[in-house]
């Protein structure tokens, strides 16, 4: 089994704008140093999220998940993305983002980067479920007996 290009690329692109998204918390303040009991939790967090892209690309390569794998991943990041900010529960909305910087570039510039890695991971999940439904299933053959 190969890991779809295209579908790779989306994963990476996830990555770099997750990074992106990673500077932005920090530049927010959600990081502070020397590392206290929020910032463990944010460290954790990230470290999980580059954990399971890690991982889970390099088992894609060797064949041992596939696109259901990157399925079950994009809605755990949908989940989490949408508790994290869109929620009603959440202390850190759009607006919030927005509002923390002091003026309207860098605000406009860190909501943008959230609303497109959002939609990133939509589509990689939605086209790993494409994938995934559309695979063709891996048949053994057997000698016929009479």
């Amino acid at each position: 089994m190969t890991v779809d290009r295209f579908l790779l690329r989306l994963i990476l692109v996830i990555a770099w704008l997750n990074g992106v998204h990673t500077l932005d918390h920090m530049i927010r303040g959600d990081f502070h140093w020397p590392l206290d009991g929020q910032s463990v939790g944010f460290v954790l967090v990230v470290a999980a999220i580059y954990l399971v892209i890690g991982v889970g690309v390099r088992l894609s390569r060797r064949g041992v998940v596939g696109p259901l794998f990157w399925a079950i991943v994009g809605c755990g990041g949908l989940i989490f993305g949408w508790l994290s900010h869109f929620s009603p529960f959440t202390d850190q909305p759009l607006h919030v983002i927005y509002g923390t910087y002091h003026n309207a570039t860098g605000g406009a510039l860190a909501v943008l980067c959230l609303m497109l890695l959002m939609s990133v991971v939509l589509t990689a999940t939605l086209y790993s479920f494409y994938l995934w439904h559309h695979q063709r299933p891996i048949t053994v053959s057997r000698p016929v007996t009479r």
